[in-house]
């Protein structure tokens, strides 16, 4: 008979399940952050937890679920296979695509009581013949100045509003929202702009639909009065702070994500020898180097040679380029193989966040954390409060 153990090697449960790396998600951290935002809103200012791009890397289901016991009152997600997801998996709470459809699925989406994004009048025309039975739940996107998607003058908005008022029983008028480009920064000039034209818009509506919405992260934790009656709650679900810490946040939030992996291979190299592709790391003295079995292919970024990680509650210098799997590092001393590595976490009394990465790669927390990809496993950690 065949072991148990050459079984589990047939039939791996998940891509790279043998390798070390994996990506710790504390559901006990999303809770905590999805609680305080309810807290500290206006009671009957509804929360959509926004879970597009599978969560932000988090993972779509594990995380809805405890968004729904932290007392969310919806999604976000910015496809319409994401929101099948969600549908499939049982989750019956309201779901908005925030993205543009195609006009064509429009009946699918009002057979499982989707909402749909909509942002010209050419779109409603186009869906109309679609619609027999269920009415679809449309949002009217606002483009106020972010330059993505929605009606662009007040006058195409009420266009749209009165095609509406014709087609009532195709089309349930639910939400009406726009985007806010520059809620994260210090300066309000631009946010201003865009709050102005926001009342432009809203001054020549009639129908009173049962969403208005404005406000992503940043926004309801450092522009609070322009609320509306909804939020959709980002990158604070998962800890990350939208303003990088230039703005003072009005709870903490506590970080969702710990990337760790071991030591695959430790070697001695000798002054002058050189590491990786393009050799563009020459030892200066003789040094100890470590691999690490994780690369760009799991999305850890190629820009973050001379970056570190944290073996043994001290920070080691990335060495060399990042390759596709691998990568090195410098070691104080000699580890053994299988030391425990922390790239993204604490250790100790040090600690690496998903900010100092995206502040060394010159890019967003939030590509950072999507950018983990299908090899690194995600471990979820709760605790007996979330049972």
């Amino acid at each position: 008979m065949e072991s148990e153990l050459f079984m589990l090697l047939r039939k791996p449960q998940m891509l790279s399940a043998h390798r070390p790396t994996a990506a710790h998600i504390s559901l006990e951290a999303i809770y905590h952050n999805v609680h305080k935002e309810i807290e500290t809103i206006d009671s009957d200012t509804k929360v959509f937890a926004v879970v597009k791009a599978n969560a932000y890397g988090y993972g779509m289901l594990e995380v809805a679920h405890v968004c729904l016991k932290a007392g969310v009152q919806g999604f976000c997600v910015a496809t319409l296979d994401e929101a099948l997801i969600l549908r499939n998996n049982g989750i019956a709470a309201p779901v908005l695509v925030l993205g543009i459809v195609d006009a064509r699925w429009a009946a699918l989406a009002s057979s499982l009581d989707i909402s749909l994004a909509v942002g010209d009048i050419e779109w409603l025309k186009m869906a109309e013949p679609y619609l027999e039975a269920e009415k679809l739940k449309i949002h009217l996107a606002l483009d106020t100045g972010m330059g993505r998607i929605g009606f662009q003058s007040p006058a195409e908005f009420k266009n749209a509003e009165n095609y509406i008022r014709l087609h009532t029983k195709k089309f349930d008028f639910s939400g009406v929202f726009t985007h806010f480009a520059t809620a994260d920064g210090l300066k309000q000039t631009y946010f201003d702009e865009q709050c102005k034209r926001w009342h432009q818009f809203m001054q020549v509506l009639t129908l009173h639909p049962k969403y208005i919405h404005v406000s992503n992260t940043a926004t309801s934790l450092f522009h609070a009065e322009c609320n509306g009656n909804m939020i959709r709650l980002g990158m604070g679900i998962y800890g990350l702070d939208p303003s990088d810490g230039e703005l003072e946040l009005p709870y903490t939030l506590e970080p969702a994500l710990r990337l760790t992996t071991k030591l695959s291979f430790v070697k001695y190299l000798s002054a002058g020898k050189s590491i990786s592709y393009g050799a563009t790391y020459t030892a200066k003295k003789d040094e100890w180097i470590g691999t690490l079995p994780i690369g760009y292919a799991d999305g850890y970024p190629r820009c973050l040679q001379g970056f570190h990680v944290l073996i043994d509650n001290q920070f080691c210098e990335i060495v060399g380029r990042i390759c596709m799997d691998q990568f090195m590092v410098r070691l104080p001393h000699k580890y053994d193989v299988n030391t425990p590595v922390v790239l993204i976490g604490s250790d100790g009394d040090k600690k690496i966040t998903v900010q100092a990465i995206a502040k060394y790669a010159k890019t967003a927390q939030c590509e950072v954390v999507t950018r983990l990809g299908p090899r690194v496993p995600r471990i979820y950690e709760e605790s007996s409060e979330f049972l």
